[in-house]
């Protein structure tokens, strides 16, 4: 699935909001890599609360924020301009507020 992307690359939008997109610098060796641990932890996430057992839910939620880190996701930001980051925040709320206004005008 594709999802709209800010115009510097920053953040994919899901209903209104931002979330941020994996860094572009990492090789997409190591972007695979990381994104197959990723789907492995969130598998152990499913099968720990199927299982209702608390300590692998929280070993397999510390996975998956390790890989989530590790891809950029999360933690200090990729980009090196001193940008805030808006991860999590609602378009309308964020200085891309006109562009993703204009985005929904344009689909009118």
């Amino acid at each position: 699935m594709r999802y709209l992307t800010t115009p510097d690359g920053r953040y994919f939008v899901v209903r209104g909001r931002l979330w941020r997109c994996t860094d572009p610098a990492l090789s997409s060796e190591r972007r695979e890599a990381l994104t197959h641990d990723l789907m492995d932890a969130r598998r152990q996430v499913g099968a720990a609360k199927r299982q209702d057992d608390a300590a692998a839910l929280r070993t397999a939620r510390a996975a998956v924020d390790e890989a989530k880190r590790a891809l950029g996701e999360r933690g200090p930001v990729w980009w090196t301009d001193g940008a805030p980051d808006y991860n999590r925040h609602l378009a309308k709320n964020t200085p891309y507020a006109d562009w993703y206004e204009a985005l929904d005008a344009d689909a009118s």
